[in-house]
């Protein structure tokens, strides 16, 4: 009986020395390389090639895995069939790391497609294929736009003969997420992460218009939801196997239309057992009758939130009409009485900023919101988003390498900000908020709330470190960075072993010893709150209670099942 291998990679990509990011933990699982792995096991359960053909499906996620070309290679050829190379969910900071995998692969006479947000976003908004499309195109990889789901059988039947076609775009074909085969990674990959977590999208497409947003142009306006069954299915087959803590991947999970239901099921299901749940909504979810009430009984215990900015100006340039500065404190507050951690995006870059303008609008947000952490993001005209396709049809300036398209790297000119500015900008929006006094601020906030001080203390860790210390955005930062020296952009010189070995570990031990020394320091601020007796009645502008009817009280009725607020997890992101 003859074997089939699909090899689905998941490519990290280069840092600014040209070497590919890469930890023994990494951050959170890919949930592309989630959905992937479960279409390629059920075609592998259908025997969609035949009775004479097995399939053996490989998954590699790179942020936490080497890919080995040469020995994967070997595996293929052996097999007596081409197999398949899919490298998947390719976004497009990821697209040069992708291409050189590709090559390598395409060397050995193995086919390769391409997948993921970077084709399909270039393929959806602008008029022509894009340069480095046309290269993956004359290397014979072959390019997948749009989503898989009901798809698979026939990429894999034409690799099978020989026969990928150079593009397979079903952009204008979404399919139904209703019954499709649930997402799952293996064990060994989801023990890679933080925190050890697995991952599902409820739902997929977005509803708004916000120019900088790849997600409507890609996935749709239209939303498209998994059942609420399928989805205690995923949880359910995830904690037979030790896995609690999962990510659900909508980007706004409160819009779901399933999400009651969904809600309902995992609140009836904790009694059960005992998981954890992050999310991502907007900044109108708790105006969503009970929603904030149920997350909280169904396990939520962070949230990401999209809050951009607080300059009206700001929002209103780039479409994001939804977010009203004036819920933003009901908002946050309410999230609080449940005791769920707040990570709040906030963009570095919007027309009317300036260097002094962003450290004003962050001062006010310390002083008046009561969010926990922001995550700071440089505005970034990703390709897919209509920012991107404008620019990039008035032919105004854009960065070439597709590396720098990271959200940490300046990609375009500033209305009012050199390069220069802009950069000190994104600098000071951390060291701002940052500051050793507001991060007291927050850890005595959550001392006297509901959130869990210990939570607060490695996020805090985790934010402030990955750029102030790796120079990486936090969502790209893991616990004991890998460099290969193989594994170094074609393009820059290979190192010699005694020279990159001095410099790697040095790094390492450099950054290491400085992660430390931050979580140790918020450690000691922790333990001199929790030591004094008055921090429980800690109050400030941002905590004053704000009372409106719009706000679902969570307090306003009874609520069976575990309690809301649990004891700190011993393992944070930098235990």
């Amino acid at each position: 009986m003859a074997l089939f291998h699909i090899i689905l990679i998941k490519p990290s990509h280069y840092d600014d020395d040209g070497y590919v990011i890469q930890w023994r933990r990494s951050p959170f699982p890919s949930n592309s390389l989630a959905v992937l792995n479960g279409i390629a096991l059920d075609c592998c359960e259908r025997r969609v090639l035949g009775d004479d053909i097995d399939i053996r499906v490989t998954a590699i996620d790179e942020t936490n895995t080497p890919v080995k070309v040469t020995k994967l290679a070997r595996m293929i050829r052996r097999s007596g069939t081409p197999g398949l190379v899919g490298l998947v969910g390719v976004q497009t900071n990821q697209f040069p790391r992708a291409l050189d995998l590709g090559r390598r692969f395409r060397h050995s006479q193995i086919p390769v497609c391409i997948g993921g947000f970077h084709v399909s976003g270039c393929l959806a908004m602008l008029p022509s294929p894009t340069p480095e499309l046309e290269e993956a195109r004359s290397l014979g990889i072959s390019l997948f736009a749009g989503e898989v789901e009901g798809r698979f059988d026939t990429v894999l039947k034409d690799a099978l003969h020989h026969g990928l076609q150079p593009v397979y775009n079903h952009l204008d074909e979404l399919p139904n997420l209703d019954g499709a085969p649930a997402p799952v990674l293996p064990r060994r990959l989801i023990r890679r992460t933080l925190g050890g977590q697995s991952s599902v999208d409820a739902g997929r497409g977005c509803p708004f218009d916000c120019t900088f947003c790849t997600i409507i142009n890609v996935q749709g306006r239209k939303s498209r939801y998994r059942s609420a069954e399928d989805v205690e299915r995923v949880v359910r087959t995830n904690l037979e196997h030790g896995i609690n803590r999962f990510f659900i991947t909508d980007d706004n999970f409160a819009r779901n239309r399933n999400v009651g239901e969904i809600l309902d099921r995992l609140v009836e299901l904790r009694k059960q057992h005992v998981f954890r749940l992050s999310i991502q909504v907007d900044s109108l979810a708790h105006k969503v009758p009970d929603f904030i009430a149920k997350a909280g009984r169904a396990g939520v215990r962070r949230v990401f939130i999209g809050l951009e900015s607080i300059n009206q100006k700001s929002l209103s340039s780039v479409g994001k009409r939804q977010n009203k500065i004036s819920e933003y404190r009901r908002m946050l507050q309410a999230w609080r009485r449940i005791g769920v951690v707040t990570v709040a995006g906030h963009i570095i870059g919007f027309p009317h900023d300036t260097p002094e303008s962003i450290v004003e609008e962050i001062e006010t947000i310390k002083r008046e919101l009561p969010v926990d952490l922001l995550h700071f993001l440089i505005l970034t005209p990703m390709p897919g988003s209509e920012d991107h396709r404008r620019k990039f049809t008035e032919g105004e300036l854009l960065e070439a390498d597709l590396n720098s398209y990271d959200l940490v790297h300046v990609t375009t000119p500033h209305p009012t900000m050199s390069r220069n500015e802009w950069e000190r900008a994104y600098r000071l929006a951390w060291e701002t908020y940052y500051s050793d006094e507001h991060v007291e601020t927050i850890l005595r906030r959550a001392h006297a709330g509901s959130v869990s001080i210990g939570k607060l203390v490695s996020g805090a860790t985790w934010l402030a470190g990955s750029t102030g210390i790796e120079g990486l955005d936090p969502l790209e930062t893991g616990i004991l960075r890998r460099r290969r020296r193989l594994d170094r952009r074609p393009h820059l010189p290979r190192e010699g072993f005694l020279k990159f070995s001095v410099h790697h570990f040095g790094r390492l031990i450099t950054g290491n010893w400085k992660a430390i020394r931050l979580h140790l320091r918020y450690r000691r601020m922790r333990k001199t709150i929790v030591a004094d007796p008055t921090s429980f009645h800690y109050r400030d502008q941002a905590t004053e209670f704000v009372p409106t009817d719009s706000i679902v009280n969570a307090e306003a009725e009874p609520m069976s099942g575990p309690p809301l607020v649990e004891k700190a997890p011993k393992k944070g992101w930098f235990k």
